[in-house]
């Protein structure tokens, strides 16, 4: 127990390491005083809009949580998805935790409420689903975007291998009960067998199973409007195809386990493509980036409200 425990404090100061290094050299590089120097007024109207597609997303996300539970999410009001999804923003973008966001609100929703095993297959499933999406709107729009930039081989390549990761996730999610499981591992962890059910059922449902896809390409719609408007805000617009590619490019080598939560490795890749390719001075791609984090505020002060409100209750 203290070696797991010390081989994850080790994992987080490493991480913690990462993400400051990260933005020590990038400010080193490009002072600060130059990133602000790029907001303005002009660009309150956008991020107006950001909050806006950041509020609709967050709606999306409940609605597709709730869908995927089938008939037991019928019984549940929507205020409460909503709230478990501000909830899990909440961990993701402001706790150096070891649980993942979408692992504290998964859990509390499925003690609350009883069906663990539902929860954690609708709650994984919708962020593969989610994935899959973007991976789709990315390849739609990548030949667009090639024929006119040579974009490095290894971020497409890291875009491909998990694209295909998130591909075999989701065909072995809805056939898994057909992986037989040793009756050893069972009898020590029986929720296993529950899982395979949870993930399973889906076959028998595919109109939720489509309308939480549907449901992710517009949560795409969405991201790819919120980063077009970092970029509209400090006055460098960017078409939708180069948004699209090199945002899907970012989000991709920011779920790298290797920082806190991007922080450090998401500046560094934007500077790399719009200032390495489309010739975007740094200092307004790391304006345009840093806005970025007014969503993620955005959505963990939701989410702490909800954490004292569910502290209250109890």
């Amino acid at each position: 127990m203290q070696q797991g425990s010390a081989k994850k404090i080790l994992s987080g100061v490493l991480k913690a390491v990462i993400s400051i290094g990260g933005l020590i050299y990038i400010f080193y590089k490009v002072p600060f005083a130059d990133v602000c120097g790029h907001w303005t007024v002009q660009a309150l109207p956008w991020i107006a809009l950001i909050l806006f597609c950041t509020l609709f997303s967050m709606f999306i996300q409940a609605n597709r949580w709730r869908g995927l539970l089938l008939e037991e999410g019928k019984k549940i009001k929507f205020r409460t998805f909503y709230a478990y999804i501000a909830l899990g923003y909440f961990f993701n973008n402001l706790l150096p935790s070891g649980f993942g966001g979408d692992a504290v609100k998964t859990i509390a929703f499925g003690r609350r409420f009883g069906n663990m095993a539902n929860s954690v297959a609708a709650v994984a499933i919708s962020r593969v689903m989610g994935l899959l999406a973007m991976f789709l709107c990315f390849f739609a729009t990548l030949p667009f975007v090639v024929a006119r930039y040579d974009i490095p081989a290894i971020y497409t390549g890291a875009v491909c291998a998990v694209a295909l990761l998130s591909a075999f996730i989701i065909v072995g999610g809805l056939f898994s009960d057909k992986i037989k499981i040793p009756a050893s591992v069972l009898s020590r962890v029986p929720f296993f067998a529950k899982l395979q059910d949870a993930f399973s059922i889906y076959r028998g449902y595919k109109k939720a199973f489509l309308l939480s896809g549907l449901d992710s390409i517009w949560l795409q719609i969405s991201s790819i409007a919120i980063h077009y408007a970092y970029f509209q805000a400090v006055g460098v617009p960017v078409d939708l195809a180069t948004i699209t590619v090199f945002m899907t490019i970012t989000i991709t080598v920011s779920m790298l386990p290797i920082s806190i939560n991007g922080i450090g490795l998401r500046e560094g890749v934007n500077v790399s493509l719009f200032t390495g390719l489309l010739g975007i001075p740094a200092d307004t791609v790391l304006a345009a980036a840093l806005l970025g984090y007014i969503p993620m505020l955005f959505q963990a002060i939701q989410g702490a409200i909800v954490f004292v409100a569910l502290g209250k209750q109890k």
